[in-house]
Protein backbone atom coordinates (compact mmCIF):
# COMPACT_ATOMS: atom_id res chain seq x y z
CA UNK A 1 0.00 0.00 0.00
CA UNK A 2 2.68 2.59 1.18
CA UNK A 3 4.85 2.00 -2.04
CA UNK A 4 1.72 2.50 -4.33
CA UNK A 5 0.53 5.33 -2.63
CA UNK A 6 3.75 7.17 -2.48
CA UNK A 7 3.46 7.50 -6.42
CA UNK A 8 0.29 9.64 -5.86
CA UNK A 9 2.51 13.15 -6.72
CA UNK A 10 3.26 12.30 -9.96
CA UNK A 11 0.18 13.25 -10.60
CA UNK A 12 1.50 16.79 -11.17
CA UNK A 13 4.48 15.49 -12.30
CA UNK A 14 3.04 13.34 -15.38
CA UNK A 15 1.44 16.24 -17.01
CA UNK A 16 1.49 19.13 -15.10
CA UNK A 17 -22.49 18.01 6.12
CA UNK A 18 -20.05 18.58 7.54
CA UNK A 19 -18.92 16.83 10.00
CA UNK A 20 -19.62 19.50 12.37
CA UNK A 21 -22.42 17.99 13.85
CA UNK A 22 -23.09 18.12 17.47
CA UNK A 23 -23.35 14.33 17.88
CA UNK A 24 -19.92 13.70 16.70
CA UNK A 25 -18.21 13.84 20.28
CA UNK A 26 -20.98 11.83 21.98
CA UNK A 27 -21.12 9.00 19.66
CA UNK A 28 -17.00 8.49 20.70
CA UNK A 29 -18.14 9.09 24.21
CA UNK A 30 -14.85 10.66 26.35
CA UNK A 31 -12.46 9.61 23.38
CA UNK A 32 -11.35 13.26 23.41
CA UNK A 33 -11.63 14.14 26.49
CA UNK A 34 -15.22 15.46 27.10
CA UNK A 35 -16.85 14.40 29.96
CA UNK A 36 -19.54 11.65 30.36
CA UNK A 37 -22.36 11.20 33.08
CA UNK A 38 -22.14 6.89 31.88
CA UNK A 39 -18.62 6.64 32.98
CA UNK A 40 -17.80 3.15 32.57
CA UNK A 41 -15.14 0.50 32.04
CA UNK A 42 -11.49 0.28 34.72
CA UNK A 43 -8.69 2.19 34.88
CA UNK A 44 -5.54 0.04 33.68
CA UNK A 45 -2.26 2.51 35.25
CA UNK A 46 1.00 2.08 33.75
CA UNK A 47 4.45 3.15 34.89
CA UNK A 48 4.61 5.76 38.22
CA UNK A 49 3.00 8.77 38.68
CA UNK A 50 4.04 10.82 42.09
CA UNK A 51 5.34 7.61 43.84
CA UNK A 52 2.27 6.08 43.20
CA UNK A 53 2.67 2.51 41.04
CA UNK A 54 0.37 1.54 38.45
CA UNK A 55 -0.55 -1.86 37.94
CA UNK A 56 1.40 -2.72 34.41
CA UNK A 57 5.09 -1.75 33.82
CA UNK A 58 4.21 -1.62 30.01
CA UNK A 59 1.89 -0.02 27.24
CA UNK A 60 1.24 -3.83 25.81
CA UNK A 61 0.64 -5.36 28.70
CA UNK A 62 -2.43 -3.32 30.07
CA UNK A 63 -3.74 -3.45 26.24
CA UNK A 64 -3.10 -7.13 26.69
CA UNK A 65 -4.96 -6.98 29.63
CA UNK A 66 -8.24 -4.69 28.98
CA UNK A 67 -11.60 -5.14 27.98
CA UNK A 68 -14.15 -2.90 25.86
CA UNK A 69 -14.77 0.36 27.73
CA UNK A 70 -11.06 0.01 29.56
CA UNK A 71 -8.91 2.94 30.19
CA UNK A 72 -5.06 2.61 29.79
CA UNK A 73 -3.88 5.63 31.58
CA UNK A 74 -0.31 6.08 31.00
CA UNK A 75 2.50 8.24 33.47
CA UNK A 76 5.22 10.22 32.06
CA UNK A 77 8.26 8.19 30.79
CA UNK A 78 10.15 7.20 28.10
CA UNK A 79 8.48 3.44 26.96
CA UNK A 80 10.23 1.39 24.48
CA UNK A 81 7.58 -1.31 23.76
CA UNK A 82 8.60 -4.29 22.06
CA UNK A 83 5.78 -6.40 21.04
CA UNK A 84 6.65 -6.25 17.76
CA UNK A 85 10.35 -7.32 17.77
CA UNK A 86 9.26 -10.83 20.31
CA UNK A 87 5.61 -10.99 17.71
CA UNK A 88 7.27 -10.41 14.13
CA UNK A 89 5.03 -10.40 11.15
CA UNK A 90 5.02 -13.52 8.41
CA UNK A 91 6.96 -13.01 5.58
CA UNK A 92 3.86 -12.91 3.89
CA UNK A 93 2.33 -10.27 5.77
CA UNK A 94 4.52 -7.35 5.67
CA UNK A 95 1.71 -5.51 3.49
CA UNK A 96 -0.96 -5.73 6.11
CA UNK A 97 0.55 -2.98 8.70
CA UNK A 98 -1.11 -5.06 11.71
CA UNK A 99 2.24 -5.20 13.75
CA UNK A 100 3.60 -2.52 16.04
CA UNK A 101 5.23 -1.21 19.28
CA UNK A 102 1.71 -1.14 20.31
CA UNK A 103 -0.49 -3.39 19.22
CA UNK A 104 -4.16 -2.84 20.14
CA UNK A 105 -6.88 -5.47 18.66
CA UNK A 106 -9.51 -4.71 21.14
CA UNK A 107 -12.66 -2.45 20.36
CA UNK A 108 -13.26 0.65 22.59
CA UNK A 109 -10.37 1.41 24.61
CA UNK A 110 -9.04 4.60 25.55
CA UNK A 111 -4.99 5.13 25.64
CA UNK A 112 -4.24 8.41 27.19
CA UNK A 113 -1.60 9.82 28.47
CA UNK A 114 -0.17 11.72 31.53
CA UNK A 115 1.57 14.48 30.15
CA UNK A 116 1.23 14.73 26.38
CA UNK A 117 5.43 15.85 26.06
CA UNK A 118 7.00 13.91 29.19
CA UNK A 119 4.82 10.28 28.13
CA UNK A 120 6.48 9.42 25.12
CA UNK A 121 6.29 5.86 23.27
CA UNK A 122 10.01 5.99 21.62
CA UNK A 123 11.02 3.87 18.70
CA UNK A 124 14.26 3.92 19.48
CA UNK A 125 16.37 1.19 21.70
CA UNK A 126 18.59 2.67 23.36
CA UNK A 127 20.30 6.33 24.72
CA UNK A 128 18.11 9.86 25.63
CA UNK A 129 14.25 9.88 24.87
CA UNK A 130 13.90 9.98 20.78
CA UNK A 131 18.02 9.75 20.07
CA UNK A 132 19.39 11.19 16.85
CA UNK A 133 22.10 8.81 16.81
CA UNK A 134 22.16 5.53 14.51
CA UNK A 135 23.35 3.32 17.22
CA UNK A 136 20.20 4.21 19.32
CA UNK A 137 17.86 3.46 16.11
CA UNK A 138 15.44 0.11 16.12
CA UNK A 139 15.03 -0.84 12.69
CA UNK A 140 12.83 -3.93 13.69
CA UNK A 141 12.78 -7.30 13.68
CA UNK A 142 14.48 -9.03 10.03
CA UNK A 143 11.96 -11.06 8.39
CA UNK A 144 13.22 -13.01 4.85
CA UNK A 145 16.12 -11.60 5.29
CA UNK A 146 15.29 -7.67 6.20
CA UNK A 147 14.40 -4.90 7.96
CA UNK A 148 10.78 -4.43 8.43
CA UNK A 149 11.25 -1.08 9.95
CA UNK A 150 8.50 -0.40 12.81
CA UNK A 151 5.12 1.08 13.26
CA UNK A 152 4.47 2.65 16.73
CA UNK A 153 0.70 2.53 18.01
CA UNK A 154 -1.34 0.71 15.64
CA UNK A 155 -4.79 0.07 15.65
CA UNK A 156 -5.84 -3.59 14.58
CA UNK A 157 -9.34 -3.44 13.34
CA UNK A 158 -10.61 -2.57 16.28
CA UNK A 159 -13.53 0.06 16.53
CA UNK A 160 -14.22 2.94 18.72
CA UNK A 161 -10.70 3.60 20.26
CA UNK A 162 -9.11 6.82 21.45
CA UNK A 163 -5.80 7.89 21.60
CA UNK A 164 -4.70 10.80 23.65
CA UNK A 165 -2.11 13.36 25.10
CA UNK A 166 0.97 11.54 24.73
CA UNK A 167 4.09 11.72 21.94
CA UNK A 168 5.26 9.44 19.76
CA UNK A 169 9.25 9.22 17.79
CA UNK A 170 11.37 7.39 15.61
CA UNK A 171 9.32 4.61 14.09
CA UNK A 172 11.55 3.86 11.19
CA UNK A 173 10.74 2.61 8.00
CA UNK A 174 11.68 -0.85 6.03
CA UNK A 175 10.46 -3.47 3.94
CA UNK A 176 7.50 -3.54 5.62
CA UNK A 177 4.27 -1.18 5.71
CA UNK A 178 6.02 0.47 8.43
CA UNK A 179 7.33 4.30 9.36
CA UNK A 180 3.75 5.01 11.02
CA UNK A 181 3.52 6.60 14.52
CA UNK A 182 -0.15 5.94 15.49
CA UNK A 183 -2.18 4.09 12.75
CA UNK A 184 -6.04 3.35 13.15
CA UNK A 185 -5.25 0.87 10.26
CA UNK A 186 -8.74 -1.12 9.23
CA UNK A 187 -7.46 -3.49 6.56
CA UNK A 188 -4.75 -2.15 4.75
CA UNK A 189 -4.94 -2.12 0.80
CA UNK A 190 -8.21 -3.71 0.92
CA UNK A 191 -10.29 -1.38 -0.37
CA UNK A 192 -13.11 -2.36 2.12
CA UNK A 193 -13.88 -0.68 5.44
CA UNK A 194 -12.56 -2.87 8.86
CA UNK A 195 -12.51 -0.03 11.89
CA UNK A 196 -15.20 2.23 12.28
CA UNK A 197 -15.11 4.92 15.47
CA UNK A 198 -12.33 6.93 16.13
CA UNK A 199 -10.48 9.71 18.06
CA UNK A 200 -6.82 11.67 18.81
CA UNK A 201 -6.01 14.57 20.50
CA UNK A 202 -2.84 16.33 22.27
CA UNK A 203 -1.24 13.84 19.87
CA UNK A 204 2.94 14.80 18.80
CA UNK A 205 4.38 12.52 16.19
CA UNK A 206 7.82 13.70 14.83
CA UNK A 207 11.50 12.00 14.29
CA UNK A 208 14.90 12.60 14.60
CA UNK A 209 16.52 10.42 12.93
CA UNK A 210 18.10 10.94 9.03
CA UNK A 211 19.09 7.42 7.95
CA UNK A 212 18.03 8.17 4.27
CA UNK A 213 14.68 7.49 2.53
CA UNK A 214 15.36 3.45 3.13
CA UNK A 215 14.84 3.95 6.94
CA UNK A 216 12.74 7.53 7.16
CA UNK A 217 9.53 7.65 8.89
CA UNK A 218 6.57 7.58 6.84
CA UNK A 219 3.41 8.92 8.37
CA UNK A 220 2.85 10.73 11.77
CA UNK A 221 -1.00 10.30 12.32
CA UNK A 222 -2.68 7.87 10.07
CA UNK A 223 -5.93 6.20 9.13
CA UNK A 224 -6.83 3.89 6.26
CA UNK A 225 -9.88 1.78 5.42
CA UNK A 226 -11.53 3.19 8.52
CA UNK A 227 -14.69 5.19 8.78
CA UNK A 228 -16.03 7.86 11.05
CA UNK A 229 -17.54 9.37 13.22
CA UNK A 230 -13.63 10.65 13.84
CA UNK A 231 -12.16 13.31 15.24
CA UNK A 232 -8.41 14.37 15.45
CA UNK A 233 -7.92 17.81 17.25
CA UNK A 234 -4.75 19.10 18.78
CA UNK A 235 -1.94 17.25 17.22
CA UNK A 236 1.31 18.18 15.82
CA UNK A 237 3.53 16.21 13.11
CA UNK A 238 7.17 17.02 11.63
CA UNK A 239 10.05 15.26 10.00
CA UNK A 240 7.93 12.80 7.82
CA UNK A 241 9.21 11.47 4.48
CA UNK A 242 5.59 11.12 3.20
CA UNK A 243 2.91 13.27 5.46
CA UNK A 244 2.60 14.32 8.93
CA UNK A 245 -1.38 13.04 8.57
CA UNK A 246 -3.04 11.19 6.49
CA UNK A 247 -6.77 9.81 5.93
CA UNK A 248 -7.61 7.57 2.96
CA UNK A 249 -9.19 4.38 1.27
CA UNK A 250 -12.49 5.16 3.53
CA UNK A 251 -15.09 4.61 0.34
CA UNK A 252 -16.96 7.73 1.07
CA UNK A 253 -17.31 6.89 4.85
CA UNK A 254 -14.20 8.79 6.18
CA UNK A 255 -16.47 10.88 8.54
CA UNK A 256 -13.79 12.38 10.50
CA UNK A 257 -13.22 16.20 11.27
CA UNK A 258 -9.57 17.49 11.92
CA UNK A 259 -9.00 20.29 14.21
CA UNK A 260 -6.87 22.49 15.51
CA UNK A 261 -3.83 20.43 14.01
CA UNK A 262 -0.11 21.66 13.33
CA UNK A 263 1.74 20.12 10.35
CA UNK A 264 4.93 21.46 9.72
CA UNK A 265 8.46 20.23 8.27
CA UNK A 266 6.60 17.14 6.05
CA UNK A 267 6.96 16.34 2.53
CA UNK A 268 3.35 16.56 2.62
CA UNK A 269 1.35 18.48 5.57
CA UNK A 270 -1.96 16.21 5.17
CA UNK A 271 -2.48 13.39 2.52
CA UNK A 272 -5.24 11.99 1.80
CA UNK A 273 -5.66 8.65 -1.26
CA UNK A 274 -9.20 8.61 -2.80
CA UNK A 275 -10.69 9.77 0.75
CA UNK A 276 -14.21 11.58 0.46
CA UNK A 277 -17.75 12.13 1.85
CA UNK A 278 -17.82 13.71 4.94
CA UNK A 279 -14.01 15.31 6.27
CA UNK A 280 -13.99 18.48 7.59
CA UNK A 281 -10.10 19.81 8.02
CA UNK A 282 -10.35 23.22 10.32
CA UNK A 283 -8.56 25.85 12.46
CA UNK A 284 -4.57 24.33 11.40
CA UNK A 285 -1.68 25.46 10.00
CA UNK A 286 0.44 23.92 7.35
CA UNK A 287 3.86 25.15 7.05
CA UNK A 288 7.20 24.88 6.22
CA UNK A 289 6.45 21.42 4.26
CA UNK A 290 7.51 20.85 0.75
CA UNK A 291 3.54 20.66 -0.08
CA UNK A 292 1.29 21.51 2.50
CA UNK A 293 -1.74 19.69 1.79
CA UNK A 294 -2.91 17.07 -0.70
CA UNK A 295 -5.72 15.21 -1.74
CA UNK A 296 -5.50 12.97 -5.18
CA UNK A 297 -7.49 10.10 -7.42
CA UNK A 298 -5.75 7.21 -7.32
CA UNK A 299 -6.41 3.75 -9.55
CA UNK A 300 -4.93 1.19 -7.14
CA UNK A 301 -3.16 3.02 -4.42
CA UNK A 302 -5.84 2.66 -1.41
CA UNK A 303 -8.38 2.00 -3.55
CA UNK A 304 -11.41 2.27 -4.75
CA UNK A 305 -11.31 5.40 -6.72
CA UNK A 306 -11.72 8.23 -6.81
CA UNK A 307 -11.38 10.57 -4.11
CA UNK A 308 -14.80 12.19 -3.86
CA UNK A 309 -16.21 15.15 -1.48
CA UNK A 310 -19.81 14.71 -2.30
CA UNK A 311 -22.46 14.00 0.96
CA UNK A 312 -22.82 10.79 1.29
CA UNK A 313 -27.23 9.86 0.22
CA UNK A 314 -26.85 13.37 -1.58
CA UNK A 315 -26.82 15.29 1.71
CA UNK A 316 -26.44 18.90 2.35
CA UNK A 317 -23.51 20.13 4.09
CA UNK A 318 -24.50 22.44 7.17
CA UNK A 319 -20.96 24.36 6.25
CA UNK A 320 -21.38 24.55 2.28
CA UNK A 321 -24.46 24.32 2.29
CA UNK A 322 -23.99 22.54 -0.63
CA UNK A 323 -23.72 18.26 -1.63
CA UNK A 324 -19.94 18.76 -1.10
CA UNK A 325 -18.99 17.66 2.58
CA UNK A 326 -15.17 17.47 1.98
CA UNK A 327 -14.24 20.78 3.07
CA UNK A 328 -11.15 22.94 3.84
CA UNK A 329 -11.82 25.41 6.53
CA UNK A 330 -10.10 28.60 8.59
CA UNK A 331 -6.80 27.00 8.27
CA UNK A 332 -3.65 28.90 7.31
CA UNK A 333 -0.77 27.24 4.42
CA UNK A 334 2.34 29.48 4.84
CA UNK A 335 5.57 29.19 3.54
CA UNK A 336 5.53 25.23 2.42
CA UNK A 337 8.66 26.39 0.11
CA UNK A 338 11.06 23.94 2.41
CA UNK A 339 13.98 21.84 0.01
CA UNK A 340 15.36 20.49 3.50
CA UNK A 341 12.22 18.24 4.17
CA UNK A 342 12.78 14.03 4.30
CA UNK A 343 11.29 12.96 1.52
CA UNK A 344 11.16 9.47 -0.50
CA UNK A 345 8.99 8.06 -3.71
CA UNK A 346 6.58 9.76 -5.04
CA UNK A 347 5.70 12.55 -2.07
CA UNK A 348 9.19 14.33 -3.38
CA UNK A 349 7.59 14.75 -6.30
CA UNK A 350 4.98 17.37 -4.26
CA UNK A 351 5.37 20.41 -5.69
CA UNK A 352 7.32 22.37 -3.70
CA UNK A 353 6.15 25.80 -2.65
CA UNK A 354 2.36 25.20 -3.06
CA UNK A 355 0.27 25.33 -0.08
CA UNK A 356 -2.55 23.05 -1.16
CA UNK A 357 -2.82 20.86 -4.19
CA UNK A 358 -5.99 18.93 -5.06
CA UNK A 359 -5.24 15.98 -7.75
CA UNK A 360 -8.06 14.59 -9.57
CA UNK A 361 -10.15 15.17 -6.67
CA UNK A 362 -13.96 16.28 -7.38
CA UNK A 363 -16.87 17.81 -5.37
CA UNK A 364 -14.01 19.59 -2.45
CA UNK A 365 -14.77 22.86 -1.27
CA UNK A 366 -11.60 25.20 0.15
CA UNK A 367 -12.99 28.37 1.99
CA UNK A 368 -12.00 31.04 4.33
CA UNK A 369 -8.62 29.69 4.11
CA UNK A 370 -5.67 32.26 4.30
CA UNK A 371 -2.55 31.03 1.74
CA UNK A 372 0.67 33.25 2.79
CA UNK A 373 4.48 33.17 1.05
CA UNK A 374 4.30 30.02 -0.77
CA UNK A 375 6.73 30.41 -3.53
CA UNK A 376 5.24 28.46 -6.29
CA UNK A 377 1.82 28.28 -5.73
CA UNK A 378 -1.30 28.88 -3.05
CA UNK A 379 -3.79 26.31 -4.00
CA UNK A 380 -3.14 24.04 -7.21
CA UNK A 381 -5.90 22.43 -8.85
CA UNK A 382 -4.89 19.48 -11.56
CA UNK A 383 -5.36 16.44 -12.99
CA UNK A 384 -3.61 12.91 -11.69
CA UNK A 385 -2.67 10.42 -14.34
CA UNK A 386 -2.42 6.70 -12.69
CA UNK A 387 -0.65 4.07 -15.01
CA UNK A 388 -0.93 1.34 -12.37
CA UNK A 389 -3.32 -1.66 -12.49
CA UNK A 390 -7.01 -1.09 -11.21
CA UNK A 391 -8.26 -3.37 -8.38
CA UNK A 392 -10.94 -5.98 -9.39
CA UNK A 393 -13.98 -4.52 -10.31
CA UNK A 394 -12.51 -0.98 -10.97
CA UNK A 395 -11.69 0.36 -14.50
CA UNK A 396 -10.97 3.98 -15.27
CA UNK A 397 -13.98 4.61 -17.53
CA UNK A 398 -16.03 3.27 -14.50
CA UNK A 399 -14.01 5.41 -11.78
CA UNK A 400 -14.33 9.03 -13.84
CA UNK A 401 -11.01 8.96 -15.54
CA UNK A 402 -9.80 9.00 -18.87
CA UNK A 403 -7.58 6.46 -20.84
CA UNK A 404 -4.30 8.60 -22.40
CA UNK A 405 -1.53 6.53 -24.19
CA UNK A 406 1.94 6.69 -21.88
CA UNK A 407 0.16 8.28 -19.18
CA UNK A 408 -2.53 5.28 -18.06
CA UNK A 409 -5.65 6.57 -16.71
CA UNK A 410 -6.26 10.44 -16.00
CA UNK A 411 -8.58 11.78 -13.55
CA UNK A 412 -9.54 15.60 -13.91
CA UNK A 413 -10.42 17.92 -11.05
CA UNK A 414 -14.17 18.62 -11.03
CA UNK A 415 -16.47 20.80 -9.44
CA UNK A 416 -14.20 22.37 -7.26
CA UNK A 417 -15.13 25.22 -5.13
CA UNK A 418 -12.77 27.72 -3.64
CA UNK A 419 -14.50 30.33 -2.38
CA UNK A 420 -13.68 33.44 0.02
CA UNK A 421 -9.92 32.24 0.18
CA UNK A 422 -6.89 35.19 1.13
CA UNK A 423 -3.71 34.69 -0.57
CA UNK A 424 -0.62 36.86 -0.03
CA UNK A 425 2.78 37.01 -1.04
CA UNK A 426 2.42 33.85 -3.31
CA UNK A 427 4.30 32.90 -6.54
CA UNK A 428 6.98 34.82 -5.60
CA UNK A 429 9.64 32.19 -7.51
CA UNK A 430 8.48 34.47 -10.50
CA UNK A 431 8.43 31.59 -12.90
CA UNK A 432 5.57 31.68 -15.47
CA UNK A 433 2.34 30.56 -13.89
CA UNK A 434 3.35 30.89 -10.67
CA UNK A 435 0.36 32.33 -8.86
CA UNK A 436 -2.00 32.33 -5.91
CA UNK A 437 -4.22 30.01 -7.97
CA UNK A 438 -3.32 28.10 -10.82
CA UNK A 439 -5.97 25.22 -12.76
CA UNK A 440 -5.36 22.43 -15.47
CA UNK A 441 -8.09 20.52 -16.96
CA UNK A 442 -6.76 18.10 -19.83
CA UNK A 443 -10.81 16.28 -20.99
CA UNK A 444 -13.98 17.80 -22.29
CA UNK A 445 -17.15 16.88 -20.27
CA UNK A 446 -15.77 17.61 -16.89
CA UNK A 447 -17.87 19.59 -14.36
CA UNK A 448 -16.27 23.03 -14.09
CA UNK A 449 -14.68 24.61 -10.96
CA UNK A 450 -15.24 27.39 -9.43
CA UNK A 451 -14.03 30.70 -8.06
CA UNK A 452 -15.58 33.52 -6.11
CA UNK A 453 -14.58 35.73 -3.29
CA UNK A 454 -10.94 35.14 -3.49
CA UNK A 455 -8.29 37.57 -3.47
CA UNK A 456 -5.56 37.18 -5.21
CA UNK A 457 -3.42 39.88 -5.53
CA UNK A 458 -0.88 37.36 -7.23
CA UNK A 459 -2.75 36.63 -10.00
CA UNK A 460 -4.73 33.07 -11.07
CA UNK A 461 -3.83 30.91 -14.12
CA UNK A 462 -5.66 31.27 -16.24
CA UNK A 463 -6.10 34.43 -15.37
CA UNK A 464 -10.08 34.72 -16.34
CA UNK A 465 -10.73 31.93 -13.06
CA UNK A 466 -12.96 34.50 -10.66
CA UNK A 467 -14.78 35.31 -13.84
CA UNK A 468 -15.13 33.07 -16.33
CA UNK A 469 -16.98 30.46 -13.34
CA UNK A 470 -17.85 32.31 -10.31
CA UNK A 471 -20.35 29.64 -9.28
CA UNK A 472 -20.43 25.73 -9.62
CA UNK A 473 -22.91 25.01 -11.93
CA UNK A 474 -22.81 21.47 -12.94
CA UNK A 475 -21.59 22.44 -16.52
CA UNK A 476 -19.27 20.52 -18.16
CA UNK A 477 -16.09 21.87 -19.99
CA UNK A 478 -16.44 22.28 -23.84
CA UNK A 479 -12.96 21.68 -25.36
CA UNK A 480 -9.70 20.12 -23.93
CA UNK A 481 -6.78 22.58 -22.17
CA UNK A 482 -3.84 22.77 -24.29
CA UNK A 483 -1.17 19.99 -23.36
CA UNK A 484 1.34 23.26 -24.13
CA UNK A 485 -0.32 24.88 -21.07
CA UNK A 486 2.66 27.03 -19.15
CA UNK A 487 1.55 25.84 -15.78
CA UNK A 488 1.86 22.07 -17.06
CA UNK A 489 5.90 22.73 -17.84
CA UNK A 490 6.14 24.20 -14.41
CA UNK A 491 4.42 21.57 -12.58
CA UNK A 492 6.88 19.06 -14.32
CA UNK A 493 9.65 21.47 -13.71
CA UNK A 494 9.20 21.55 -10.07
CA UNK A 495 8.42 18.14 -9.22
CA UNK A 496 11.18 17.06 -11.35
CA UNK A 497 9.95 14.98 -13.98
CA UNK A 498 10.84 17.54 -16.69
CA UNK A 499 13.65 19.81 -17.74
CA UNK A 500 13.85 23.10 -16.06
CA UNK A 501 16.14 24.34 -19.00
CA UNK A 502 14.88 27.85 -20.09
CA UNK A 503 11.60 27.50 -18.06
CA UNK A 504 12.61 28.46 -14.48
CA UNK A 505 13.74 28.12 -11.38
CA UNK A 506 12.70 25.77 -7.96
CA UNK A 507 14.49 24.90 -4.92
CA UNK A 508 16.37 21.71 -4.99
CA UNK A 509 18.09 20.25 -2.11
CA UNK A 510 19.62 16.54 -0.86
CA UNK A 511 19.79 18.35 2.38
CA UNK A 512 17.76 17.19 5.34
CA UNK A 513 17.00 19.15 8.10
CA UNK A 514 14.72 18.31 11.05
CA UNK A 515 12.72 21.06 12.94
CA UNK A 516 13.21 20.36 16.88
CA UNK A 517 9.75 20.06 18.69
CA UNK A 518 8.21 23.10 19.43
CA UNK A 519 7.80 23.93 23.09
CA UNK A 520 4.65 25.26 22.70
CA UNK A 521 2.39 22.56 22.24
CA UNK A 522 -0.76 22.01 24.69
CA UNK A 523 -1.05 19.05 27.05
CA UNK A 524 -4.44 17.92 27.50
CA UNK A 525 -5.93 20.71 30.61
CA UNK A 526 -7.35 17.96 32.61
CA UNK A 527 -6.10 14.11 31.28
CA UNK A 528 -8.65 12.68 33.83
CA UNK A 529 -11.83 14.40 33.03
CA UNK A 530 -14.51 11.64 32.02
CA UNK A 531 -12.46 9.17 33.32
CA UNK A 532 -13.02 6.53 36.26
CA UNK A 533 -11.43 7.06 39.43
CA UNK A 534 -8.33 5.81 40.16
CA UNK A 535 -5.35 5.86 41.90
CA UNK A 536 -3.60 9.01 40.17
CA UNK A 537 -6.78 11.45 39.67
CA UNK A 538 -8.86 12.96 42.80
CA UNK A 539 -12.04 13.99 42.37
CA UNK A 540 -12.08 13.83 38.33
CA UNK A 541 -8.68 15.71 38.78
CA UNK A 542 -4.24 14.98 39.06
CA UNK A 543 -3.07 14.39 41.89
Amino acid sequence: MKFTRSRRRMAVAAMAVSLASTGLVSALGTASGASDAHVTGHVLLVGTYKGVKGNYTSIQAAVNAAKAGDWIFVAPGDYRETYDMTNPPAEGNLRSGNYASVLVSTSGLHIRGVNRSSTILDGTSSGAACSSARADQNFGPTVGGRLVGRNGIVVNRANNVSIDNLTTCNFLGGSGDTGNNIWWNGGAGTGKIGLTGYSGSFLTATNTYNGGASTDATYGIFSSDAAGPATWTDTYASNFNDAGMYVGACMQACSITIDKAWMENNALGYSGTNSGGNIVIQNSRFDNNQDGLDTNTQISGDPPPPQNGACPTAAVSKITKTHSCWVVINNTFDHNNNPYVPKAGGAAAGPLGTGLTISGGRNDVVMNNKFISNGAWGLLVVPFPDGDRPPSGVTCTNSGGNSFPGLGCIYDPQNIQVKGNTFTGNGFFGNPSNSDIGQIVLFPNQVVSCYSGNKTPDGTFPTDLQTTNPTCTGKKTPVKTSLESPLLAQALCDTGFGSCSGIGTYPKSSTVIFTPLPKTLASMPNPCLGMPSNAWCVKGKLK
